[in-house]
Order: C-alpha cells, then structure tokens, then sequence
C-alpha cells in the first residue's frame, strides 16, 4: 500500500506541476507577445524618428547654404543698399528743389557720346 499511495501523491504532485508549467508558459508567451509588439512599435518609432531627423538635417543643410551665400555677399549687398540710399537722398533733394547739375560735369552718363 505504501507504493500505492506514494505513486498517487507523486501523480497529484506531477499534475500539479504540470498545471503551474503549462501557466507559467502561458504567461512567458504572453510575456514575449507583448515584448515583440513593443519591438515592433520601437521599430517603427525609430524610422519615423530617422526620417525626422533626415529631414531636419537637409533643412539645416539648406540654411547653412543659405548663410554661406549671404556671408559671401553681404558687402556687395551693402554697398548696393548704400548706392540705393544715396540715390533715393539725391532724388529726394532733386524733387524738392536742389540743383545737382554742376556736379555731374565730368561723370559718363547714359545719354553722353564718347569723343
């Protein structure tokens, strides 16, 4: 009787670790389902984040373009802002009633014959 009993108490305990593995597994599958799905979202953020960052260095790249060219010509630009101003100065003072026709004796206008 005792191997009897023995083997019904090992029988009970086998179906009770069986019942805890087969849970046990259970929860590790749910466990890696939801870490796939976390992969996959982290994935997906990660391309999107790339492309976002793509994107904001071609833009950077485009504005660094655009300060390179304006360092390049920015004394051109301002003394063709300065010519502009005089001449608005000049206009200004010709239509209220300044005479500045001695001073351009010598300068080759558009109208002037080359001798």
């Amino acid at each position: 009787k005792d191997g009897q009993s023995d083997y019904e108490i090992m029988m009970k305990e086998s179906a009770e670790k069986r019942v805890a593995d087969s849970k046990s597994l259970a929860d590790k599958q749910a466990a890696k389902a939801d870490t796939e799905k976390s992969l996959a979202d982290a994935g997906a953020e990660k391309k999107d984040t790339v492309g976002e960052l793509f994107a904001t260095l071609k833009y950077i790249q485009s504005l660094h373009t655009e300060c390179d060219w304006l360092m390049k010509y920015f004394e051109v630009r301002k003394t063709a802002r300065t010519g502009e101003i005089d001449s608005l100065v000049k206009a200004k003072a010709v239509l209220s009633g300044a005479d500045y026709s001695l001073l351009q004796m010598n300068s080759r206008g558009f109208l002037h014959r080359p001798e």
